[in-house]
């Protein structure tokens, strides 16, 4: 790999890093804390989530394609108890497990050999670049990210002011 690739792997490492863990991460402690437990595990319908499962499914899907994947540490997912559970986890815990995943994650990323963007990982079904795997971690937590807020703004009716933070 040339000094150029080795520059463009590390540049867009640092920026999965810090929209995981410096923009997206406190968009969702902003939500949740604007919400009450209520709203935090409210759902349109059975065919929506909650914000809750939301964090819980965040945090499998870091957890498996990142350290999982990329970071080649075993991990245990139940995916689909991130859909099911109901038992209203309280909005501190889930902060703290999304908290936890992501400086899991973060640990992962920053010792990450930018040589290896281009091996193979199997994740899930799936066979995937390490450089895959991470674009799907970003853009997969940004779309849910979007649900979070959207479920927000409809239940308090604030503007969040992001830029603010």
């Amino acid at each position: 790999m040339s000094e150029e690739e080795k520059n463009i792997g590390t540049e867009y490492i640092a920026y999965c890093r810090r929209r995981l863990s410096e923009e997206y991460f406190p968009r969702i402690v902003r939500c949740v804390n604007e919400l009450t437990e209520e709203d935090i595990w409210w759902r349109i319908d059975e065919s929506n989530n909650s914000i809750g499962n939301l964090i819980l499914h965040l945090s499998g899907n870091v957890r498996q394609w990142i350290c999982g994947g990329i970071g080649e540490i075993e991990n245990h997912r139940n995916r689909a108890l991130e859909f099911s559970e109901r038992t209203h986890i309280p909005k501190e815990e889930l902060l703290k497990i999304l908290e936890s995943v992501l400086r899991d994650a973060d640990e992962v990323l920053k010792n990450f050999n930018t040589n290896k963007l281009l091996e193979l990982r199997k994740i899930q079904v799936y066979e995937a670049t390490c450089l895959d795997a991470l674009s799907h971690v970003v853009e997969h937590f940004a779309q849910h990210l979007g649900q979070i807020i959207f479920i927000t703004k409809l239940r308090t009716k604030k503007d969040l002011k992001f830029y603010d933070l």
